[in-house]
């Protein structure tokens, strides 16, 4: 067993608690969207869970560098470099990302829930991919 395998074991754990993590996010949103919380609420749950989020995130992203699968960094460091973006960028004001005064404001709702919605389809793939790779890497080390 080589050093891949574990790698996509690692990653493909990583990537099932971001999946999961996102669709909190979406569901929150939405329930959020529908009146059942209040924006304070939302957004405390929703800020809770955005370093958490960063940090297995940016350590897969690390990983995929110094193991060399360029192709797979090149294509999973934008999703990373743009929650950084957002998580350094926040305005000075706010609690958080998710801020409760501006949730309602010019649309940001609607960009939160589709911001959400893109990330779960992008975990979605790369769950699959690492998935992929994991299953070949376990037989590929066996001859």
């Amino acid at each position: 067993m080589g050093v891949d395998t574990p790698l996509f074991i690692f990653s493909l754990i990583d990537e099932g608690f971001l999946l999961f993590l996102v669709v909190y996010f979406v569901i929150t949103l939405s329930d959020l969207e529908s009146d059942y919380l209040n924006a304070r609420t939302c957004c405390e749950k929703l800020n809770y869970w955005v370093f958490p989020e960063m940090v297995p995130q940016a350590v897969l992203s690390v990983l995929l560098l110094f193991t060399g699968h360029w192709i797979l960094f090149i294509l999973y460091a934008p999703c990373t470099a743009w929650i950084v973006y957002r998580y350094v960028s926040k305005p000075s004001g706010n609690i958080g990302i998710f801020d409760p005064t501006e949730i309602h404001n010019r649309q940001q709702l609607k960009f939160l829930l589709k911001e959400s919605l893109c990330k779960m389809g992008f975990h979605l793939i790369f769950f699959f991919v690492y998935l992929y790779m994991m299953i070949y890497t376990l037989i590929a080390g066996e001859d």
